[in-house]
């Protein structure tokens, strides 16, 4: 999903493999992922899907005018938090120590590589099924 502030910014889903790189948007005050060599489209992570940085990943602080802080992880899942909260930033990346962290909150330039993408629900055939009935049965 992208968030709500990056509705006016062209957009695509993610797919595994993607190069990423943490951008701030034109008319936009969020960060988010764009692909390497297209800096004006937003990448659009699915919940559950697993990213890798190239470096220990780096946010910045609630205040501004403190320097960043590294988080001392390099892998995350992103995730939606307070979805009940309709205008205010919901994309976020959960990390292994499970620290929490607003995508728009992450330092530019850091780039990272889509690992996997969250399972999506399949179809059972009904060959399939009679398989299975048979199987169990």
């Amino acid at each position: 999903m992208c968030d709500y502030s990056l509705h006016n910014v062209a957009s695509r889903p993610a797919k595994v493999g993607d190069k990423l790189v943490s951008t701030t948007f034109n008319n936009s005050i969020t960060r988010g992922f764009a692909a390497v060599g297209e800096p004006t489209v937003a990448v659009c992570l699915l919940p559950g899907t697993e990213v890798a940085f190239e470096k220990e990943v780096e946010c910045e602080r609630v205040f501004r005018v403190f320097p960043t802080h590294s988080l001392g992880e390099k892998v995350a899942r992103f995730r939606q938090i307070d979805m009940d909260k309709p205008n205010i930033h919901h994309d976020a990346l959960e990390f292994p120590n499970g620290e929490i962290v607003l995508l728009t909150r992450l330092s530019e330039g850091q780039h990272a590589t889509v690992l996997q993408l969250p399972a999506s629900p399949r179809l059972v055939s009904e060959a399939e099924k009679q398989n299975l009935d048979s199987v169990s049965g």
